[in-house]
């Protein structure tokens, strides 16, 4: 809504509220859901699958993605990478759930109740830091 103030009036014009209504399709949802996961977690847009379902009129999302990790020698080689890169595959998918949820609903406008993750194998990142 607009607001105006008229030279010589102390009171502002509201500008009357437009009718009509905004509808995002399922298709926009399911591209910003797929590439929010995939920056969060590194890996391919296409990679990341993602359902909708009813929860009692909130939006319930759930995903099916791999995850990216070090290479698991250099894992024996500095068993501290792990938690300098995010944690263990739970860890990691643990702490997006309300990171996802907020980018999301604020990206879309859409009301999201929870965000269900399942990983779906391990990527290995080689040679730079996984986020």
């Amino acid at each position: 809504m607009s607001t105006a103030v008229v030279p010589g009036e102390a009171k502002p014009l509201t500008a009357p509220p437009l009718a009509g209504h905004n509808r995002i399709s399922t298709q926009a949802l399911t591209s910003t859901a797929q590439a929010v996961a995939a920056e969060h977690f590194g890996v391919a847009a296409s990679a990341v699958r993602v359902t909708w379902s009813d929860d009692q009129g909130l939006l319930a999302l759930s995903l099916a993605l791999p995850v990216t990790m070090p290479p698991l020698e250099a894992v024996v080689k500095d068993p501290g990478l792990v938690a300098r890169t995010g944690g263990s595959v739970w860890d990691r998918a643990h702490a997006a759930k309300p990171v996802l949820l907020e980018r999301i609903t604020y990206l879309t406008g859409s009301i999201l109740s929870l965000v269900d993750i399942r990983v779906t194998g391990i990527r290995v990142q080689e040679g730079s830091r996984v986020k």
